[in-house]
């Protein structure tokens, strides 16, 4: 039987989704709806009576004194209704937590056969409101057609029975599972196979695989388990591990550089291994905080002697500009297991989120998958549902906008973690797997979620097909789950754990079962959603909170107690083996057998021809800008321009305070309102040792040179670090690379050579800052083929690659949180100090993209002398003679001295004659001072009583008292290099300028 209860807002209250839906629909649209209520729907399938059912509307879903609800459709007026649910097999979490609750209330279990399913009902009024609107309305700002459907119904066609034909959205697919084999007598016809299934494998890998298959040892093997030619299965776990996410083929393959500038050529053999792991593992001999790196889901430091921190970060862009809400929260909860399944298990203290977006208010006439403002909002939400609801504080953040992100947009989250150092006195960042251990899946259910392509294209789609191809992360379960394992971890019930992320089961028993030599698997013990999955559907699906744990017999019981008393299911699917197999059954038949050692039976690295275009060459050249006639204009409109404005309401949608760690929050100053430069946690509440925490992306860089735009991009990081009381010993970083696509064709990828030197440049820039100042890679991630193939105006495609884009995150271990300061200075009559020298350094800078130019000259950064000056600038922290220090970032002095004034909301007089330039050529004018984006500056305020051991502490280096801060007015009060005065801009007027641009988002 199928029931469904109805819930909404009292006709009295505000309806904050309906005021939103109104709102989004005339900014985006021009749509004028006059009256909006949302209705929640909660369709059951089940056998209780009507009875049971009152009891269950009124005692779960009914809040008395804000809500109502029915057994019937509630009598809501409407000119059109629009009903909205998701596809058949996308994760319900509303859906799940209600069945748990009438669970709860029942003190039963569900059917197999039964279940709840939520969806909305939105009654729109309007004067003029059509059809065709309400279906705009419908597909553009409610529904996403990958996860989603949805149904528009006038006030006319609509009645009782109308609701009926809302259905449940189970999954029904009548389907016995099975496992094929494969034929595959010649390479041609695998290259076949491969793209019928859409394997996706690399051509030259192909070869490898027929000849391992028809080995004559292989084949005898095989033979005693019932196998010849090779399974479905098996191929596409060799799919999965050869892939370009998995093996990470790109930064392991070998590269024919050329400079045509020089006319030089050389092999860069493995851009990982000599530019990342070299580099890394020297780093980590030399400084003991280091614990582990490389080779597990995160990087591990050392916080204290009793206390490890763990950290990594990911991208999530393909699924998010599929579907921006299931993408993004799939993303944030999945980096999150990354830490729960290093070492033997972190918990989980902060996240972090950074943006790339196209405009959001883009009209021309491309047609992106989703326009850039809705995918804005949903990655917002995601990342936002993701972290919230899993009780992990998300304490920095960044949302950058370019065109070149219209074709992909980039989604980089970010996750911390803490672990004791020692449990039963063993090391916590250590772990194995031994033969005889039981392999547990915890967790989520096993279903259609994040297998490829090929489920679109060979089934065809009823109303119970499930939608395969974008997961939605439920921080609920997870939640759960991180909490029992870290009770589990703690009594020594388990000696590995790690997550179930890309490849699922395929990559992490694959993986772990490295570690035993061998594995064998039970495929049918796997806990589906459905029943009706092939074998190498439930062995690559990467359904999300899952982990994959190995358990001694010893132990199996206590830990399935915990996993009841905890309501997280755990399932015994398999055991580790030192058999050098990977052995897969299905109701105890074989359906895969191969080497643990396979993917070393000599598969080729990728080739790339890199060819390295110098700027000149390809006609960049600094531009030639008439001197400002009005400075306070070109400041207001800089400040306003999006990369450099208030993204304050992102910010305010993230909970920073959870867990109640926050020392530096994201926003500072006397209103809260400006981004930090680093923000600040405390993980163990009672020490004073912190983390601070900080990220930089500078991806308008690249158009010059990818070796410069990664050595700011480090920079930066540093700096906003050592701003906030970090120290240069103890910073750890994470690279996360976004680059289109490298692999040269003349007719589809022409720039591919280029974009592949860019690559190689950026490497080497990576180890050179990074050894330069002696900064370990903690973790990383690259992400390949961040291009877009959009519809044109007369439907031709075209193809949008993003900008070579790198997130550097940089985490410094604080020893005395107490000591930690802000960019807001604190009192009137403070001195302000610039330290470090600005150059004629404006190429790709905020300035030059005002006037939609480019440039030639990037910012250098010098590490000898930036290394000098942040030690100095370190122990002057450290000794407390620094009221406030910021660092001086995209747009320059004229906008990091308004945002200065924007945080204590005093004056500031400055004047520019009197700050560290280099001037050899004549070249610096008041607009290149003010909006030069030179490295490894900061603007400094100290109390006057320090300033002479302020000025002895940096003598000798690049550092000049040129303003003070005053309460004689609140205006910001810029002096020329020949004591003009360029402005005199009241704070009022900064603060619309720096707020107005996003204002009305919400």
């Amino acid at each position: 039987m199928i029931s469904c209860i109805e819930v909404a807002l009292k006709p009295d209250l505000l309806d904050a989704e309906a005021s939103l839906l109104k709102k989004r629909a005339y900014n985006y649209f021009g749509i004028k709806i006059i009256d909006a209520r949302v209705i929640n729907l909660l369709t059951i399938e089940s056998d209780f009576s009507q009875k049971e059912l009152e009891v269950i509307k009124d005692r779960i879903f009914t809040n008395p004194v804000t809500q109502i609800s029915s057994l019937a459709p509630l009598p809501v007026d409407f000119d059109y209704l629009i009903w909205v649910g998701f596809r058949p097999g996308v994760k319900d979490n509303q859906g799940s937590t209600a069945v748990e609750a009438i669970e709860d209330l029942f003190k039963t279990n569900f059917k197999s056969d039964h279940g709840v399913y939520t969806s909305k009902r939105y009654c729109l009024k309007g004067d003029s409101l059509s059809r065709r609107q309400a279906e705009k309305i419908a597909k553009e700002l409610l529904a996403n057609d990958i996860v989603q459907q949805w149904k528009v119904f006038s006030k006319d066609d609509w009645d009782k029975d109308q609701a009926k034909s809302i259905k449940s959205a189970r999954v029904v697919l009548n389907h016995d599972p099975v496992f094929d084999v494969i034929s595959m007598d010649s390479n041609e016809e695998l290259q076949k196979i491969s793209d019928q299934r859409n394997l996706a494998l690399n051509p030259r890998d192909i070869p490898v695989i027929r000849q391992y298959f028809n080995d004559p040892e292989v084949r005898k093997s095989r033979e005693t388990v019932g196998l010849s030619e090779p399974t479905d299965l098996e191929l596409e776990y060799i799919s999965q591990a050869r892939s370009d996410h998995c093996n990470h083929n790109t930064f392991r393959g070998i590269f024919r550089y050329k400079d045509l500038f020089t006319g030089g050529e050389c092999i860069e053999k493995s851009l990982f291994k000599k530019y990342i792991q070299e580099p890394t593992l020297k780093l980590k001999d030399e400084k003991d905080w280091v614990v582990s790196v490389l080779w597990d889901n995160a990087g591990v430091g050392r916080l204290d002697e009793n206390t490890n921190y763990v950290i990594t970060g990911e991208t999530h862009n393909s699924p998010s500009n599929m579907e921006a809400y299931g993408g993004a929260i799939t993303g944030i909860v999945g980096v999150y297991r990354d830490p729960m399944g290093t070492g033997l298990g972190s918990k989980l203290i902060m996240g972090s989120y950074g943006f790339c977006v196209g405009d959001i208010g883009y009209n021309g006439s491309l047609t992106p998958p989703l326009h850039p403002r809705r995918l804005l909002d949903g990655v917002i939400e995601g990342v936002k549902d993701g972290g919230n609801k899993s009780g992990v504080p998300t304490t920095f953040g960044q949302t950058l906008f370019d065109s070149s992100y219209l074709g992909k947009s980039l989604v980089f989250v970010t996750a911390l973690g803490i672990m004791p150092s020692r449990i039963n006195d063993k090391e916590t960042h250590n772990k194995t797997t031994s033969p005889g251990e039981l392999i547990v899946m915890s967790g989520g259910r096993v279903g259609k979620d994040g297998i490829h392509g090929v489920t679109a294209s060979s089934e065809v789609y009823s109303d119970t097909t499930p939608a395969g191809h974008v997961q939605i992360g439920d921080p609920y379960t997870q939640k759960k789950m991180h909490d029992f394992l870290l009770i589990c971890r703690d009594r020594g019930l388990y000696p590995f754990i790690t997550d179930n992320g890309g490849g699922g089961l395929s990559s992490s028993i694959g993986e772990s079962a490295m570690l035993s030599n061998g594995c064998e698997v039970w495929l049918d013990k796997v806990p589906l959603k459905y029943d009706g999955l092939d074998m190498w559907e439930i062995w690559i699906s990467e359904s999300q909170e899952r982990m994959t744990i190995s358990v001694k017999l010893e132990h199996i019981d206590e830990f399935m107690e915990l996993s009841l008393e905890h309501e997280v299911e755990s399932t015994v699917i398999g055991k580790y083996t030192n058999t050098g197999k990977l052995h897969i059954k299905y109701k105890d038949k074989t359906c895969a057998y191969v080497d643990m050692d396979l993917l070393d039976k000599g598969f080729p690295d990728w080739e790339f021809d890199a060819v390295w275009i110098p700027p000149e060459m390809r006609g960049l050249s600094e531009p030639v800008i008439g001197q400002p006639k009005d400075y306070e204009k070109i400041i207001l409109d800089i400040l306003a321009r999006p990369n450099i404005c208030s993204k304050e309401w992102i910010t305010r949608q993230y909970d920073h305070e959870v867990q109640g760690t926050s020392v530096i929050k994201p926003l500072v100053g006397i209103n809260q309102n400006i981004p930090t430069d680093a923000s600040v946690i405390r993980p163990v509440l009672d020490s004073n040792r912190g983390l601070a925490f900080s990220q930089s992306i500078l991806p308008w860089y690249s158009q010059i040179d990818a070796y410069g735009m990664m050595t700011c991009t480090i920079d930066e990081a540093v700096r906003r670090i050592i701003a906030v009381g970090g120290s240069l010993k103890h910073i750890g970083g994470v690279d996360n690379f976004c680059w289109p696509n490298i692999q040269f064709d003349p007719e589809k990828n022409p720039d591919g050579k280029f974009k592949a030197a860019q690559l190689v440049r950026s490497c080497r820039a990576l180890k050179d800052v990074c050894m330069g100042y002696g900064i370990p890679l903690l973790s990383g991630k690259d992400s390949m083929y961040v291009d877009g193939h959009l519809a044109g105006e007369y439907g031709e495609t075209i193809k949008v690659s993003a900008l070579e884009t790198i997130q550097f995150s940089a985490t410094g271990r604080v020893d005395d949180i107490t000591k930690c300061i802000t960019m807001d200075p604190k009192m009137p009559g403070d001195l302000i100090y610039i330290l470090g020298i600005t150059k004629n350094e404006l190429g790709a800078s905020e300035y030059y993209q005002s006037f939609n130019e480019i440039g030639l000259n990037l910012p250098e950064v010098n590490i000898d002398q930036f290394n000098q000056i942040y030690k100095i600038l370190e122990k002057a922290i450290d000794n407390e003679i620094i009221e406030s220090c910021h660092a001086v970032a995209r747009g320059g002095l004229a906008v990091h001295l308004a945002l200065t004034a924007l945080s204590c909301e005093l004056g500031i007089e400055f004047d520019l004659g009197k700050i560290p330039t280099s001037d050899e050529k004549g070249a610096l004018r008041n607009d290149r001072i003010l909006f030069s984006e030179s490295a490894g500056r900061f603007i400094i305020t100290i109390a006057p009583e320090n300033q002479s051991v302020f000025e002895k502490l940096f003598k000798g280096l690049p550092c000049s008292y040129a303003g003070s801060v005053t309460d004689e007015h609140k205006n910001l009060v810029i002096n020329g290099c020949n004591k003009n005065k360029l402005t005199d801009i009241a704070i009022d007027k900064l603060e619309i300028a720096f707020t107005e641009k996003f204002g009305d988002m919400i």
